[in-house]
């Protein structure tokens, strides 16, 4: 096990740079720091959604896998040159993806998040996993990165998309279609 923090503050960040797992210090607001800030973030989001008492016991049990899997990628894009993340993640994200995905009906029309506020959640999720490989995109154009990073954060925005839509089917919920030739909203009435 790792060293224990028995101090929370340092005073080392007052300067506007901060520690990387390799002993180097950065830029607060550099790419790297901006990349496994946001994975991050994706973590914490996934832990809101676990505290809502509407979410299934099997699907809860993946987004903690998941939260595990986003810690050591936390790591890895703290740590230049360390890889946590390998094929067998992305194999695992695959068939959980075809797991849940195999009793969805096919996608006719855009799904808007919503439907529950799981759901929502998850969604949220999704798109703050999409703005993490964006930012991975970014890192590797300037840095060396691990080779399943940017892979396992496509897969899992895919996997998150449909876990959005099983939550939002849950007890009977629906999920919430976008309306091209939809009439405005008329208050007037």
């Amino acid at each position: 096990m790792g060293n224990r923090l028995s101090k929370i503050y340092t005073r080392t960040g007052d300067d506007g740079t901060t520690g990387l797992g390799d002993g180097s210090r950065t830029d607060k607001d550099g790419i790297r720091v901006e990349a496994y800030g946001t994975t991050d973030e994706l973590n914490s989001v996934l832990g809101l959604l676990l505290a809502q008492a509407d979410v299934p016991q099997p699907l809860a049990q993946v987004l903690h896998e998941i939260q595990h899997h986003l810690f050591d990628l936390g790591g890895e894009l703290c740590i230049p040159g360390h890889q946590a993340i390998g094929q067998e993640h992305i194999d695992w994200l695959e068939r959980t993806l075809d797991h849940f995905n195999a009793d969805l009906p096919a996608l006719k029309d855009f799904i808007l998040p919503g439907g529950s506020q799981a759901a929502a959640t998850c969604h949220l999720a999704r798109t703050v996993c999409r703005r993490a490989e964006r930012l991975v995109v970014s890192l590797q154009r300037v840095e060396t990165v691990p080779p399943f990073s940017m892979k396992y954060l496509n897969r899992l925005s895919d996997l998150l998309f449909v876990i959005a839509r099983v939550l939002a089917r849950h007890e009977g919920g629906s999920e919430v279609l976008w309306q091209k030739d939809r009439p405005p909203v008329d208050l007037a009435q």
